[in-house]
């Protein structure tokens, strides 16, 4: 498929207090927003939600651990009955912020260590499938959480991220190794050009210091490559 013809999805982490949500919500197509157990409120998620919907960027759920002390980075042992429940309980704080504000919750993509464990953790996966109703879902090409998602009937999207170091296995080099997170607007903007054919979106992550310049950079580089920016989920979202 020729870039001329295609469209490719941007999307970022907001919401998070760390970030410049104003600033970002000017250049994605899709947001995730933090939904109160990493980061976040109830009044910041209407605020966002509001701010999302004014520019016609896509909502999504972004669910964590309940873990605001390590920012949802370190992985727990959760009872799966629990863990279900607590998916549920982010999913439905954010779905009535963003009806609050004339939006919806599109899609679900899991945060932080959360997300990395339901890339392989079967039972940890399914609670957050189970937690999140009928949801289509946002991850990594390979990702459990998402074969299981596709096999039961739910929309998929794989991302990559241009501004974090991969391992030889495609996992993403750990924070606290050096280069981990890229910082250089010019180089997470190549490297989302190099994975904008073979994925749906590319994530920036919201809460680097300078979020905002790597995401216009790769917003720019695309475009002046022929790739449309428009959210990968305008074809399957719909307002429950």
């Amino acid at each position: 498929m020729s870039p001329m013809q295609a469209y490719v999805d941007l999307n970022a982490d907001l919401g998070e207090e760390v970030t410049d949500d104003a600033g970002l919500l000017q250049v994605v197509t899709s947001a995730n927003v933090a939904c109160g157990y990493h980061a976040g409120s109830r009044a910041i998620m209407r605020a966002v939600c509001a701010d999302a919907v004014r520019h016609g960027v896509t909502i999504g759920a972004q669910v964590s651990y309940r873990d605001r002390a390590n920012f949802g980075r370190v992985e727990h042992e959760v009872n799966p009955v629990v863990l279900e429940r607590q998916v549920a309980e982010q999913v439905g704080a954010l779905a009535e912020a963003a009806r609050a504000e004339g939006g919806f919750v599109a899609y679900l993509k899991p945060h932080g260590a959360l997300y990395h464990r339901v890339a392989s953790d079967p039972v940890q996966a399914r609670a957050v499938l189970a937690g999140s109703g009928k949801l289509p879902v946002l991850g990594r090409p390979g990702s459990l959480l998402l074969k299981l998602a596709a096999e039961s009937g739910r929309s998929v999207r794989h991302e990559g991220f241009p501004d974090r170091a991969q391992t030889s296995d495609g996992h993403l080099v750990p924070r606290d190794q050096p280069g981990a997170v890229l910082q250089d607007s010019a180089a997470i903007a190549a490297r989302a050009l190099e994975m904008a054919g073979s994925l749906d979106s590319v994530c920036v992550h919201g809460d680097t210091p300078d979020a905002v310049a790597h995401a216009r950079a790769v917003r720019t580089l695309l475009e002046e490559n022929g790739w449309s920016l428009r959210s990968c989920w305008l074809s399957t979202a719909s307002n429950p």
